[in-house]
C-alpha cells in the first residue's frame, strides 16, 4: 500500500473498495477488508511529504439499522443490525483517529445500482430475470423499500463534495434521493419496461435475518454542501440497465 501511494502520490482519494454484499457469508474478511484495509490506506496516505487535498470515505446507510425515524438524518443514532453495517460503522470510528492528519470526508450512501453492477445484487438480479423473459423469479424479503439512486447520482456527488472539500471535509454526509421505492414497485416498474408480468414466488432461502425493513435518507445536508442534486428516477436507472445486459456474476 504504501509503495502504490508514493508512486501515485494523490491530490485526493475516493476510497470505495469494500465487501458491500451485505450477505457475503464470510465476517472475518469482511471485518479485514472495510476495517483493517481503510486503515491500511489511511496510514499510507500519513506518511506522504504532502498530504491529498481530501479522502472520501465511503461508509453507508446500513448503519442506521431499524430506525424508527421515517426519513433517516445524519443525526440519527447509528443501530446496525447486520455485520456488514458493523464494519462500516467501526471503519467510520477508526477513521477518526486520523482526523487530525488527513482531511476526511465520510459519505454514507443509501442503496445504489446501475449497469455492470453484480448480479448477486438485488436490482441486477430483478432485472436480469426480465432481460432473460424469465416467467418466475425467485426473491427474499419483499416487504421492504430501500433509497434506491442511480451510481451517476452517487459518482456525480461524491466529486462535487471533493470540489467543495473547504465545506464537507470533518463533515458525514447521507448520498441518498430521498424517496423509497418498495420491491413491489420494481417489480411493476419492470413489467411495465419489459411489457410482460412476472411470477413472485418467495424463497426461505433468500429471506435474511435481520433485514431492514425500510431505509429512506434525508438528503439536506448533501444539498446545502453541494447544491442541486441531479437525481435520476429510478425507472430511468432500470431502464438503462434492461437495455444494458451484463454478464458479471
Amino acid at each position: 500500500m504504501r509503495r502504490a501511494i508514493d508512486a501515485a502520490r494523490p491530490q485526493a482519494v475516493v476510497h470505495l473498495a469494500a465487501i458491500a454484499f451485505v450477505a457475503h457469508g464470510d465476517a472475518e474478511a469482511m471485518y479485514r477488508t472495510n476495517v483493517v484495509g481503510t486503515r491500511n490506506l489511511l496510514e499510507a496516505l500519513a506518511e506522504l511529504d504532502v498530504a491529498p487535498q481530501a479522502v472520501l470515505l465511503a461508509s453507508s446507510a446500513n448503519i442506521y439499522g431499524n430506525s424508527a425515524r421515517e426519513v433517516i438524518d445524519e443525526s440519527v443514532e447509528p443501530s446496525p443490525a447486520n455485520d456488514y453495517a458493523v464494519s462500516k460503522l467501526a471503519m467510520e470510528y477508526m477513521a477518526r483517529l486520523w482526523s487530525d492528519r488527513l482531511p476526511l470526508v465520510v459519505t454514507r450512501p443509501f442503496n445504489y445500482t446501475g449497469v455492470g453492477q453484480t448480479l448477486n445484487f438485488l436490482l441486477p438480479k430483478i432485472v436480469s430475470h426480465f432481460q432473460r423473459g424469465e416467467k418466475i423469479i425467485e426473491l427474499g424479503n419483499i416487504d421492504v423499500a430501500r433509497d434506491f439512486q442511480d451510481v451517476r447520482f452517487v459518482g456525480d456527488a461524491y466529486t462535487r463534495l471533493l470540489a467543495a472539500r473547504e465545506r464537507s471535509i470533518g463533515q458525514i454526509v447521507n448520498v441518498c434521493s430521498g424517496v423509497s421505492v418498495s420491491l413491489t414497485q420494481v417489480i411493476a416498474m419492470m413489467q411495465e419496461i419489459a411489457g410482460y408480468d412476472i411470477e413472485v414466488r418467495v424463497n426461505p432461502a433468500f429471506v435474511r435475518g435481520h433485514e431492514v425493513a425500510r431505509l429512506t435518507g434525508d438528503n439536506s445536508r448533501l444539498r446545502d454542501l453541494i447544491g442541486e442534486l441531479d437525481i435520476i428516477p429510478l425507472r430511468t436507472t432500470l431502464e438503462w440497465m434492461y437495455a444494458n445486459p451484463t454478464s458479471i456474476i
